[in-house]
């Protein structure tokens, strides 16, 4: 990291994972240029979930490569009387696996579920119930993270 005097430590990058809005996630197409996308994750722990259908160009990726890098932004700011921003941010190396086991599956789209729609939940288990064959689950392990963050 260029500016170490922004170098955040790894719980505070953590938090940043939590709270972003979402996050772009980096993966490799196998003519090995890049690829990015927009996820919803929720994390537990050292592993991020998403979902996503069976089919599609990430998918596609994650079976050439599964390395993935991905992003996440918590709060930006405009910097008063200049021309930057206050901002904080967090990058994460990682491994994406697929989870087959119903059980982590449920709990991967109960977290996710809880972080962007908590005021749903009440029809969770029926919801999901029909959809859960059709929805495909990752898990990406964090190998590393690293966070960034110029605060007011």
């Amino acid at each position: 990291m260029r500016r170490k005097d922004r170098e955040i430590p790894r719980d505070e990058a953590l938090a940043v994972v939590d709270k972003c809005a979402f996050s772009i996630m980096a993966t490799i197409n196998p003519d090995g240029s890049p690829y990015c996308i927009p996820l919803s994750i929720a994390r537990d722990g050292d592993h991020l979930y998403f979902h996503c259908a069976y089919e599609g160009h990430k998918v596609d990726n994650l079976n050439h490569s599964n390395r993935v890098c991905i992003s996440c932004v918590g709060e930006v700011k405009p910097y008063p009387g200049d021309f930057s921003l206050f901002y904080e941010s967090a990058v994460i190396n990682g491994t994406a696996t697929e989870v087959t086991d119903r059980e982590e599956k449920l709990r991967a789209l109960r977290l996710i579920s809880e972080r962007f729609t908590p005021d749903h939940m009440s029809a969770f288990d029926e919801y999901v119930g029909g959809m859960i064959e059709k929805t495909m689950v990752y898990r990406v392990h964090i190998d590393e993270i690293s966070g960034k963050a110029r605060r007011a």
